[in-house]
């Protein structure tokens, strides 16, 4: 949890860097002295007056990954999908492509389709809340030039997952 703290003071580090303006860190872990602490109804007022909100330190619980978190986040305020950032993979594969030369990687998933196949790119507790919630999420590489940007723009990077959504390969 405190690696997450600390991710999240350093993309605060970059963002400012970059022109980010009004832009919060809240944690679930209280550290008052360099972030505000987790209170729902405070970070959607933030995000409502236009803020960049940083979440860090998960939910506060231990034994609950990033990926839950970052859901249980997202749909706490409302947000309209989860840009779920991975280092090393491009997206979600129907294998493990550094062992498997011939895994294919999805354009397009369900998630009853990652959850029945076991796939693993997300944790299978994250993949059923978002289900459960029909929480939309793309799933796309870190260190990707512009990723963020193009996903927004509607370009085709990285696994779009959904409820209802169609299978569709690369």
């Amino acid at each position: 949890m405190m690696a997450t703290v600390i991710n999240s003071l350093i993309l605060r580090g970059a963002l400012v860097s970059k022109g980010a303006h009004d832009l919060r860190v809240m944690t679930a872990i209280p550290i008052d002295t360099v972030a505000e602490p987790y209170i729902r109804l405070r970070a959607v007022h933030h995000l409502d007056k236009g803020k960049i909100v940083v979440f860090g330190g998960g939910i506060g619980q231990p034994y609950v990954t990033t990926d839950y978190a970052s859901l249980q986040r997202a749909l706490e305020i409302r947000a309209d999908v989860v840009l779920m950032a991975k280092q090393g993979t491009d997206g979600v594969y129907t294998d493990n492509p550094n062992t498997n030369p011939d895994a294919k990687r999805y354009k397009t998933l369900s998630y009853d389709e990652a959850i029945s196949k076991k796939l693993k790119v997300v944790d299978e507790s994250a993949y059923i809340l978002a289900k459960d919630y029909n929480m939309p999420m793309y799933i796309f590489d870190f260190n990707q030039k512009d990723s963020i940007l193009d996903i927004c723009q509607g370009k085709n990077i990285g696994t779009f997952l959904g409820k209802d959504c169609e299978t569709e390969m690369y």
